[in-house]
């Protein structure tokens, strides 16, 4: 059963997953898990999870970009929900349209691609 009307994946997120997919490989399947519980609580039920927060800064109204902070990758045992997996995605509320961004590990990078976002959403 989908979750969401339509998914994406952006080139550049495809290219990131296979790269981690390397080193953490549960980690296709971990998202898949974290879509069917944690993305759709928060979006399709309501439910506060807080390891999701809208972007600050960004200046795009359309879509929301979010960061996931809270990713459990069974590749990084004994971590759970705080494995340092982060997932930038954008949801289109209207349309019921989630897409990915990027995806990488917070210990070889600290923080999004803000230029990636801004070259497919912003000015």
């Amino acid at each position: 059963m989908k979750v969401f009307n339509k998914r994406k994946n952006l080139p550049e997120f495809d290219k990131d997953m296979k790269k981690l997919k390397k080193k953490y490989r549960t980690l296709e399947d971990d998202l898949e898990i974290f879509i069917n519980s944690g993305l759709k609580a928060y979006h399709k039920i309501g439910e506060d999870y807080e390891g999701i927060s809208h972007i600050p800064g960004l200046r795009i109204k359309y879509p929301k970009i979010y960061k996931v902070t809270k990713f459990a990758c069974r590749s990084l045992k004994g971590r759970g929900v705080r494995s340092g997996i982060r997932v930038i995605y954008a949801y289109y509320e209207d349309i019921d349209k989630i897409e990915f961004i990027e995806i990488y590990y917070k210990g070889d990078k600290d923080i999004e691609d803000r230029e990636r976002i801004k070259r497919h959403y912003g000015s």
